[in-house]
């Protein structure tokens, strides 16, 4: 890992919460919230990729850098893959962490950690996990379970994620994190993939990296970021970063 670069996806079209992006807490987008983690975790530049001008102007307000990208992506994925050829077009970053632009309470240090599986030179991508403490989640289809083995401390490898109570037997669950650290390579024969069987049966955008043969590794993390995906969760994520201790 050379040098990283962390890019966030954000789009307007959310049905449950409209102009999600854009939406005030404590006085600043929550777009803007998620580059603030973003920056904070220390990795490289930071480059939000959008479709919409008015989420440009709110990052470029706050001294940030945005990329106009087109609007017809049908995943953030390919979203950050057009951002980062223009950017950076000669290539200087061979590793992009996306962060999703709904998780303005994501801990700085969960973002740092997702690239750490990267020194290993077999490993096409990076994410997170966090073990299920609450029953409800280990039965609930929007909870993603990872299906993992053992690598080492808080470290796994992930076999295949599922939308149901998996795996079996005595053992923990975990909750997956929708943060990925990319090699760009990986994420360039990615995008050039067709949606693939597992993909569209389970409706989980990685499992074509795992039928195309690409290895994923997870880190654990202490807990999961709140997503901001309806009215009820932004309140609690204004609750969330109103408490939160000041940067300086």
């Amino acid at each position: 890992m050379s040098d990283p670069i962390i890019l966030i996806p954000a789009r307007m079209a959310s049905v449950r919460l409209p102009n999600k992006p854009l939406a005030d807490i404590g006085g600043e987008p929550m777009i803007v919230h998620v580059w603030r983690r973003a920056m904070e975790a220390g990795l490289g530049p930071v480059v939000v990729a959008t479709d919409e001008p008015d989420i440009i102007k709110a990052i470029e307000k706050v001294g940030g850098i945005a990329v106009l990208t087109r609007s017809d992506h049908p995943s953030g994925s390919d979203r950050i893959f057009e951002a980062i050829e223009r950017v950076d077009p000669e290539g200087h970053h061979d590793v992009i962490v996306n962060v999703q632009g709904d998780l303005p309470t994501i801990d700085p240090k969960a973002i740092a950690a997702s690239v750490l599986p990267l020194a290993n030179p077999e490993v096409d991508l990076a994410t997170l996990v966090v073990e299920i403490t609450r029953d409800e989640e280990k039965t609930n289809p929007n909870v993603v379970k990872p299906i993992l083995t053992p690598l080492g401390d808080r470290h796994y490898r992930a076999l295949y994620f599922t939308r149901v109570t998996a795996p079996s037997g005595e053992g923990p669950l975990y909750h997956h994190i929708g943060l990925y650290a990319w090699r760009r390579r990986a994420l360039a024969r990615f995008v050039s993939l067709q949606p693939s069987t597992l993909e569209k049966r389970e409706r989980l955008e990685q499992l074509r990296a795992l039928e195309a043969g690409m290895r994923i590794d997870a880190i654990e993390v202490d807990d999961v970021p709140l997503g901001v995906d309806t009215p009820e969760d932004l309140e609690r994520a204004r609750l969330v970063l109103a408490n939160r201790p000041k940067m300086h």
